[in-house]
């Protein structure tokens, strides 16, 4: 898998937030090309462990040839980071030190036009992060009910024109079926006003986001995720996580927030009843963006956000 290539996003901060050492056991959720795996193992040396994760079997591949060199020190499964707290404890190797989730699609995902991610390139409607199970973006865009891809294309593409879009795709599957993403492009592209087509963002860019959301059950995945690798951690072990837009923000944001609570007893009571604890201490009051160096020689940083918490 020589050819697999992804540019780790705001590598420096992830590695310094997460802050690895010798002999301590670190997890990445999302090992993709294995560009923070290959810096926290670097970081750990001469005997920190990296429990690497992914669904994408490709990017297993390369993560295995990247991290050759590190041996026994790497082990790496094929699964969703929202099981990880079950795989590890299944493998004995819990409590973890640390927990970096980098979210969204890969930039080997989206050049390899094939995969489906991509208006770019012409190519089977698939969009399935995992390659070998699951629904199609195709599946959606041919058989959901027009009111729920109007509610997918709305709320995880936060795209204004979504009841629109969904009609046309409804419309246009009756004739025949959608199944590539150039045809989909196409149909969103008819269904916006040009005079309302946003500068510097093709049309269907949010459609595309949406629809790749829902095919892998992104959201879900990572609120499952976020309780996963609190429960992973040891105390005083730490969970970043790199987001690559608002919704997901909005997830890691609230779930900090609600973990780094202690009492949530009305203010008008004497004495606290409700025995809460927090279980996480914030690192990051507001996100941690990219420079503008990174952002100049890698532009899909611009919208990175990094935020981590330490285990009480």
């Amino acid at each position: 898998m020589g050819g697999f290539c992804h540019i780790p996003v705001m590598y420096s901060e992830a590695i310094r937030y997460l802050a690895p050492r010798s002999g301590r056991i670190y997890v990445d959720g999302t090992v993709g090309g294995a560009g923070h795996a290959a810096g926290i193992l670097e970081a750990s040396a001469p005997d920190g462990i990296l429990i690497g994760f992914d669904r994408d079997r490709e990017a297993l591949e390369a993560a295995s040839a990247r991290l050759a060199p590190f041996g026994d020190r790497v082990r790496l499964f094929h699964a969703n980071f929202s099981r990880l707290s079950g795989t590890l404890e299944s493998e004995a190797l819990l409590p973890v030190d640390g927990v970096l989730l980098d979210l969204g699609v890969s930039s080997h995902q989206l050049d390899t036009g094939e995969r489906g991610f991509s208006f770019q390139h012409d190519a089977a409607l698939d969009m399935r992060m995992d390659a070998s199970s699951g629904m199609t973006a195709a599946d959606l865009v041919n058989t959901l009910p027009e009111r729920e891809l109007e509610l997918i294309i709305r709320e995880f593409g936060e795209e204004r024109w979504a009841r629109r879009i969904a009609s046309v795709i409804v419309s246009a599957r009756t004739a025949a079926p959608i199944e590539t993403t150039l045809q989909l492009a196409d149909l969103v592209k008819g269904a916006i006003p040009r005079a309302r087509w946003e500068a510097r963002l093709h049309p269907a860019t949010r459609t595309f986001q949406a629809l790749r959301i829902a095919v892998n059950e992104e959201f879900a995945s990572l609120r499952q995720g976020l309780a996963a690798g609190v429960q992973a951690l040891g105390s005083g072990g730490r969970l970043v996580v790199i987001s690559f837009h608002s919704l997901e923000d909005r997830i890691v944001k609230n779930f900090f927030n609600e973990a780094a609570r202690g009492c949530i007893c009305p203010k008008s009571a004497p004495l606290c009843v409700c025995g809460r604890l927090p279980t996480l201490r914030k690192l990051t009051g507001k996100p941690v963006t990219a420079t503008p160096e990174e952002v100049e020689a890698n532009p899909r940083s611009r919208s990175a956000k990094l935020r981590a918490a330490e285990k009480l």
